[in-house]
């Protein structure tokens, strides 16, 4: 499986991926890289081409939710908390998302509030969610593999080695560049330098 990282010269230049210090999730970089990496993946096998691609698009991310409600009755942050732990930390869609698309499976009559003691709304999914899953099957199965092939490609590059040099690389881009006297010279050489490791670990 090859990423497409691609070296560009001093002139207009575009990265691979985003190498700016302070990504997002835990630790700095790490769910934004892994996040980065799915959505490469994703194309690779049928995905959106061109450009940026989110982890799942509004629909994929509605049958992600339902099937998830359909083994049991959720609320909003148990959905959370179960993507999350689905792909070993890598990926959390956020409540920006997910509360509205909850929202649309119920007006969609796929899913119902389910009365519960505490404040939380949980819900359960009705018998038309049900049917509608049964009609998506072999999509809800491809997305669930996404996030199965997420958590092993985690596993498979969150060793101590990697952490440990990844925290070195933006300990040092953040010194660097954010010193006094860094120009546009300094950044092309610096972004030349990451697309080449990019280049060589493609090739491993």
């Amino acid at each position: 499986m090859r990423f497409g990282f691609h070296h560009h010269g001093r002139g207009r230049h575009e990265h691979g991926m985003d190498c700016a210090p302070g990504g997002r999730g835990r630790g700095g970089w790490g769910r934004h890289f892994f996040e980065h990496m799915a959505e490469h993946h994703a194309r690779g096998h049928g995905g959106r081409g061109g450009g940026r691609r989110r982890m799942f698009d509004g629909s994929e991310l509605r049958l992600v939710l339902l099937k998830l409600i359909e083994e049991q009755p959720r609320h909003g942050y148990d959905l959370i908390k179960e993507i999350e732990e689905r792909t070993g930390g890598a990926y959390a869609p956020s409540p920006g998302v997910v509360y509205p698309t909850l929202t649309m499976l119920e007006d969609m009559g796929l899913i119902e509030e389910q009365k519960t003691e505490g404040a939380k709304k949980q819900f359960a999914i009705t018998e038309a969610g049900t049917a509608h899953l049964a009609e998506r099957a072999e999509e809800v199965e491809a997305l669930f593999a996404r996030l199965g092939e997420l958590a092993l490609m985690r596993e498979r590059t969150d060793g101590a080695p990697i952490r440990r040099a990844m925290g070195n690389l933006r300990a040092v881009l953040q010194n660097r560049l954010t010193a006094e006297g860094v120009d546009a010279d300094t950044l092309h050489d610096v972004a030349a330098i990451l697309d080449e490791a990019a280049q060589k670990i493609e090739r491993l």
